[in-house]
C-alpha cells in the first residue's frame, strides 16, 4: 500500500517537472522573437548599416606644359609634346553611415577635350582637338601637337593658345537612404604655351644662269644667293649639290664666301658635267649654305631647289651617199659630216677604220670648227684588194672633238657605206686596150705616110 508521505512526494516531483518545462519554452520563444525582431530590421533599414564618403569641396586644378625642347626652326614640321597635370585635391572628407557612396570625386576631370589654336604664332597647325578620357587628380595626360612653322618666320617668342574642355562633379545632393542627384559644371580653360622660333640663315636664288649645259659635256652655273633668313651667317660656304638622280653633276660645288649677313647678296660660279644620257629639257640642282650661327655651331641652311636648261648632245651623222670602188683599186673618197647636236664642236678631227679588204694611208682628215647643223666635207684615201667580194661594205668613223671648256670628247660610231662593183670600163679590158693601141699605131703610121708622100 502506498502510504501519505509516498503520495505527498509524488505530487512533489511532478510539480517541479512541469515547472522546469515550461521555464525552458519560455526561453525558447524569447529567443525566437529577438531573431524576428533582428531579421525585420536589418530588412527594413539596410543603407543605415552601410558606411559612405562624402567630400564636402574639391575641384580639378590643371595646367599644361611643353615636354622637352620648346624650339623650333622656320619651314620645319614639328610635333610638340604636351603634358597635361591635375593637381586637384578633395578637401573636407566624410566617412558616415548613411551616405550613399559617390561615382564620380569633385577633383576629377571628366571628357577632357584638348584644342590647340593658331593664334598670332607664324605657325600652321595641323593637330584636330584630341579626346583625353576622365583626368583623375594626381594623374597625368599627355597629347601629341603637329604643326608647320612658317618658312619666313621671324626669330622670338611666342605663346601658343591651348585650351582645355571638360566637366567634373559640382555639387551631389543625396535623398533618403538610396537616391543622390548629381550636379555636373562644364569648364573651358586656356593656356599658352611658350615656343621659340629659332633665328636662321635662309638662302633665296635670284638667279641661276647656266653657260655650255649640254649632255655629255662639262659647263659653268653661275648663281645670285640673298640671305632672307633672319640669322647672319659666319664662315659661310656655299654648296651646289645633285638632286637625286639628276644628270647635272657639281665638279667644283662649293664656294667659300666668310660673312653672309642678313640681306646679302653674293655672286658665285659653279662648274658642272651633264650626264651623256641626259635629255634636252630643265633638270634640278639643289644649293645650300654651311654656316657658323651665332652659337657657335655649324649649321646648314634649307635646301633651295633651282631649274638648269641642258641642250642636246653634241653629235654627228654622215649625211653623203655611199662611194663606189672596185677591186685592185685606189681611191680617194668623200664623206660629209654634219653637227647634229645642241653646242658647237670645235677641234673636229674625222676619221675611217679600213679594215681587210681596204687599206688606208690617209684615214684622218680635219674638219675645224663645226656649229649645230654645220656640214664639213672629208676627204680620205683608200685602197681596196683585188680578192675583195662584191657587196657593199661598211667602214667605222668617229669624230673626235672638244667642247667650250676644252674637254676632249668622241663621237659614237658612225658607218660610211662603201659598194664595190665589178670595172666595167672598155679601158678596163686588156683586149680592148691592145687592139685600141694597135689602131692608135696605125693611125699614125697612116698619117705619117701621107705627109711624107707629100712632100
Amino acid at each position: 500500500m502506498i502510504t501519505t508521505q509516498q503520495k505527498i512526494a509524488g505530487k512533489s516531483r511532478n510539480v517541479a517537472f512541469h515547472a522546469t518545462r515550461s521555464n525552458q519554452q519560455y526561453s525558447i520563444a524569447w529567443y525566437l522573437c529577438l531573431v524576428i525582431v533582428a531579421c525585420a530590421v536589418i530588412s527594413i533599414s539596410p543603407v543605415q548599416a552601410a558606411t559612405g564618403t562624402k567630400y564636402m569641396a574639391g575641384s580639378p586644378e590643371l595646367s599644361a606644359y611643353i615636354s622637352g625642347s620648346n624650339e623650333v626652326s622656320p619651314g620645319e614640321t614639328v610635333q610638340l609634346k604636351v603634358i597635361i597635370e591635375n593637381k586637384g585635391v578633395n578637401e573636407f572628407k566624410f566617412v558616415q553611415s548613411g551616405i550613399v557612396e559617390r561615382d564620380d570625386l569633385p577633383n576629377t576631370a571628366k571628357f577632357l577635350t584638348v584644342t590647340i589654336a593658331q593664334g598670332d604664332v607664324p605657325v600652321v597647325i595641323k593637330s584636330d582637338p584630341q579626346m583625353l578620357g576622365d583626368l583623375k587628380g594626381s594623374s597625368i595626360a599627355n597629347c601629341i601637337i603637329t604643326m608647320k612653322v612658317d618658312a619666313d618666320a621671324a626669330a622670338g617668342s611666342y605663346n601658343l593658345p591651348l585650351n582645355l574642355k571638360y566637366t567634373y562633379l559640382y555639387d551631389a545632393t543625396q535623398y533618403g537612404v538610396d537616391t543622390i542627384q548629381y550636379n555636373y559644371k562644364e569648364k573651358n580653360e586656356t593656356f599658352s604655351l611658350p615656343i621659340n622660333i629659332k633665328p636662321e640663315l635662309k638662302i633665296s636664288v635670284l638667279s641661276a644662269k647656266g653657260e655650255h649645259l649640254n649632255a655629255g659635256t662639262e659647263g659653268y652655273v653661275t648663281l645670285e644667293v640673298k640671305n632672307i633668313g633672319h640669322e647672319n651667317g659666319k664662315k659661310a660656304i656655299i654648296k651646289i649639290v645633285r638632286n637625286d638622280m639628276s644628270p647635272v653633276l657639281p665638279t667644283s660645288g662649293s664656294m667659300y664666301i666668310g660673312d653672309f649677313s642678313v640681306n646679302q647678296t653674293v655672286s658665285s660660279q659653279f662648274k658642272v658635267s651633264i650626264s651623256s644620257d641626259a635629255e634636252e629639257q630643265t633638270y634640278p640642282l639643289d644649293v645650300l649654305v654651311n654656316y657658323e650661327n651665332s652659337e657657335g655651331d655649324q649649321v646648314t641652311s634649307d635646301i633651295e631647289t633651282i631649274g638648269l636648261q641642258v641642250g642636246k648632245k653634241i653629235d654627228f651623222s654622215i649625211i653623203s651617199s655611199a662611194d663606189t670602188i672596185s677591186p685592185g683599186q685606189k681611191k680617194v673618197i668623200t664623206v660629209q659630216y654634219t653637227n647634229t647636236g645642241g653646242a658647237p664642236a670645235y677641234n673636229v678631227q674625222a676619221r675611217i677604220s679600213a679594215v681587210d679588204p681596204f687599206t688606208s694611208n690617209d684615214d684622218t682628215a680635219f674638219l675645224g670648227t663645226l656649229a649645230p647643223g654645220e656640214t664639213r666635207e672629208a676627204a680620205f684615201e683608200i685602197s681596196l684588194d683585188k680578192s675583195a667580194t662584191i657587196k657593199e661594205y661598211a667602214l667605222d668613223s668617229e669624230v673626235r672633238y672638244r667642247d667650250a671648256l676644252d674637254n676632249s670628247l668622241i663621237s659614237d660610231p658612225m658607218k660610211v657605206r662603201i659598194v664595190v662593183k665589178e670595172e666595167n670600163s672598155l679601158l678596163g679590158n686588156p683586149i680592148i686596150l691592145a687592139v685600141i693601141a694597135a689602131a692608135v699605131i696605125l693611125v699614125g703610121y697612116l698619117v705619117w705616110r701621107q705627109r711624107t708622100t707629100q712632100h
